[in-house]
């Protein structure tokens, strides 16, 4: 016999569990469908996220973050670097903090932790359905029913797709994509260092794509080193020995001698970007909407921001009396984070490719944009506002007591409108 839930979310990385914890924030009831949580250091995921100042205070008020500090680093300011070996070289750039009256930009999050604190938050606020994978999803009338992996069927007025690029919640919704590839391929890892990067995070525009230091606790950093899809593969597969003098030529001298290396990992790059951000009773967000290269920190923060943004479409929807999944939610839905999405998946593709372009123009134009954000007080500033959060009024949780706020914008009878 089928359950019936009000609100599911499938998908259980962080994008997905934020969305899960925010929209539990509403009151409505949600179910989480993900396989198991790993137990803490029983994942190989090295990755960390390099998460600006919004995103932190969404995981305050979902009440993540105090388990995440001591694991994080700070980042008080970015550098640009380039490394592209032209003769139209552009200058370096440093953007700090400090110019648009912050401490910091954010902090360097490791992905195992940040699942790990967020599947921590669910218990009392989200239903956990152990699941290897939702494997059918069928759209009717009133609800959608989802076919788990062991065969157990479910049903839910709104369905939030939180599976990845290969969605199969975007697949049934009838949702298209506009999807690139890139020739490039990253290098993921962390590593120790002599040199203390003092909460700097370092990026090297190269010829193949960028390399980037993000700061992690103490003298370590993490990286992401993009190059063809065939250099990813053979630096990944060098030694410990080999891959550190590698590492230490890429970085000049940035962080001195390069100690302990943890293990590699490679992820090809790619592009992704749904027509449409909801359809036929079902959200979509995180990579199950839009893909882009590893480049500004903005993917995950992208996701991050699609569910804060959902919730508070949704605690409309129930203050007003009316079901979630219909029309009118995914539409406000759409049309608060197109502008946001749409405008950085463009930035950071006609960043990526100027990169690896040939053209002399192309490098010349990045060059002079280059000159100018280094130059120009007003426009550094406003670049550097814009990089951290969309110029709109930003979702309920996305500030502090969001979560308070969060939960009277969702009682009946409340005059709100979306974010």
């Amino acid at each position: 016999m089928a359950e019936t839930y009000s609100i599911a979310v499938v998908g259980g990385g962080p994008a997905g569990l934020t969305a899960a914890l925010a929209v539990a924030a509403t009151g409505a009831s949600v179910t989480l469908f993900a396989p198991p949580f790993p137990a803490a250091g029983q994942t190989a995921d090295n990755r960390t996220a390099a998460l600006f100042a919004g995103s932190i205070e969404l995981l305050r008020n979902l009440e993540a973050w105090d388990a995440l500090r001591p694991v994080s680093a700070p980042i008080a300011a970015i550098r640009i670097v380039d490394d592209t070996g032209g003769l139209l070289r552009a200058p370096e750039v440093v953007f700090t903090a400090a110019e648009v009256g912050r401490e910091t930009f954010g902090w360097n999050v490791p992905n195992a932790a940040l699942v790990a604190s967020l599947a921590a938050r669910l218990a009392g606020r989200v239903r956990f359905q152990d699941t290897r994978g939702i494997v059918q999803v069928a759209i009717g009338a009133d609800t959608v029913q989802l076919t788990s992996a062991e065969g157990e069927t479910f049903g839910a007025s709104l369905v939030i797709g939180a599976d990845g690029r290969n969605s199969i919640c975007r697949a049934a919704a009838g949702i298209d994509t506009k999807t690139w590839p890139y020739a490039q391929a990253a290098v993921t890892t962390t590593f120790a260092h002599a040199r203390a990067h003092r909460d700097v995070s370092t990026e090297f525009h190269r010829p193949a794509g960028p390399l980037t230091v993000v700061p992690m606790p103490g003298s370590a950093s993490s990286l992401v080193w993009v190059e063809t899809p065939a250099e990813a593969q053979r630096l990944a597969g060098l030694d410990d020995d080999a891959f550190r003098e590698a590492l230490e030529r890429r970085l000049q001298g940035l962080l001195g001698s390069i100690g302990e290396i943890r293990p590699r990992a490679v992820f090809p790059l790619s592009g992704l970007a749904a027509d449409t951000f909801g359809r036929n009773r079902i959200a979509l967000l995180g990579e199950a909407a839009h893909v882009i290269p590893p480049i500004g920190a903005q993917g995950l923060n992208l996701g991050l921001r699609d569910g804060a943004v959902l919730a508070d479409c949704i605690a409309d929807a129930l203050s007003a009396g009316r079901d979630p999944g219909l029309p009118a939610t995914l539409d406000a839905y759409t049309a608060l984070r197109r502008p946001d999405v749409t405008s950085r998946v463009t930035a950071i593709d006609v960043l990526n490719r100027s990169l690896i372009s040939d053209l002399v123009p192309v490098h010349l134009a990045r060059g002079l944009g280059l000159v100018a954000l280094k130059t120009v007080g007003p426009l550094r500033r406003r670049a550097i506002r814009e990089g951290l959060q969309p110029s709109p009024e930003i979702a309920t949780l996305l500030s502090p007591g969001g979560l308070t706020r969060l939960t009277a914008r969702a009682t009946p009878g409340t005059q709100t409108t979306a974010a």
